[in-house]
C-alpha cells in the first residue's frame, strides 16, 4: 500500500495532484510549521500579461503550525481573487464547470488556512476524478517531531508499506530509517505536460485550475501523461 503525505496547499499545481493520484492513501500534513509565502497560502494563474499570484493573507507568528495559522479576513482577498479569476478565465471552455467550486471558496469565511486548503484540495481532487482516500494528520493522532520518523509513523498508521516522496526528498531524507522500519521509499518523477491554454505560449507550473478550466473532463488524462 502506497502512502503519500504533503502539507495542505492553496490551489496546488498538477504535480501535487499527481502525488495524490499515484497513492493508495494521501495525508494532508497540517501539523508541521507553516511557511509563509510559499505554497501554503498562494499559487499562480495565467493571465494575458503572464502569470500572477493569488495570495491568501494570513495572521502568522513564527513558529506556528499550519493548523494554527488564521486567515486575515480583514483584507478583501476573496473579492480580489474572484475578480482576477473571472477576468482571466471567463472565456475558458470550462469556466462554467468551475463556478460552483469558486463559489464555495469565495463565499465562505475561512478562519484557518488549513481548513481552506483542505477544502480546496479535496474539492479539486473530486473535480479531477481522483478517488484516493484522504486523511488529515491532526485527526490521526500524535506523531514524532523528527521529520523522517513522523513520515514513517504516519505511513505505518495507515497500514502502508511504501512511502511516495517528492523528488526533492532525496536531498534530505535519511533512507536508512525507512529501511529499518520496513517502509520502502519511492520518489515521484513528474514531467509537466503541455496543454492548450489561453493567452499564447504555454506557461507551466500554474495552479491546476488552469488545466481544468481549459480541458474539463480531459484534465485527469492530461495530468497523467507524466506516467
Amino acid at each position: 500500500m502506497i502512502v503519500s503525505i504533503h502539507q495542505p496547499q492553496y490551489l496546488p499545481w498538477l504535480g501535487y495532484f499527481d502525488k495524490i493520484d499515484r497513492a493508495d492513501a494521501f495525508v494532508l500534513l497540517d501539523t508541521v510549521q507553516f511557511k509563509k509565502n510559499e505554497w501554503q497560502n498562494r499559487n499562480r494563474i495565467k493571465t494575458a500579461d503572464g502569470w500572477q499570484w493569488l495570495t491568501v493573507p494570513v495572521l502568522y507568528k513564527f513558529p506556528q503550525r499550519i493548523i494554527e495559522v488564521e486567515v486575515n479576513n480583514r483584507e478583501k482577498w476573496q473579492h480580489r481573487q474572484r475578480q482576477s479569476i473571472t477576468s482571466n478565465y471567463r472565456k475558458a471552455p470550462y469556466w462554467k464547470k468551475m463556478e460552483p467550486f469558486f463559489e464555495s471558496v469565495f463565499s465562505s469565511e475561512w478562519k484557518f488556512i488549513s481548513g481552506l486548503n483542505i477544502h480546496v484540495v479535496r474539492e479539486l481532487a473530486s473535480i479531477l476524478g481522483i478517488s484516493t482516500p484522504m486523511y488529515v494528520a491532526s485527526e490521526l493522532g500524535d506523531f514524532p517531531e523528527d521529520p523522517d520518523q513522523r513520515l514513517i509513523a504516519v505511513t505505518s498508521k495507515l497500514g502502508g508499506d511504501t512511502y511516495l516522496a517528492g523528488s526533492g526528498g532525496k536531498d534530505y531524507m535519511n533512507l536508512d530509517l525507512y529501511k529499518d522500519a520496513g517502509v520502502r521509499v519511492i520518489f515521484q518523477k513528474y514531467e509537466h505536460p503541455v496543454y492548450s491554454q489561453l493567452f499564447g505560449d504555454f506557461e507551466p507550473f500554474m495552479s491546476v485550475i488552469d488545466l481544468v478550466m481549459n480541458h474539463g473532463e480531459d484534465s485527469l488524462s492530461i495530468l497523467r501523461r507524466s506516467a
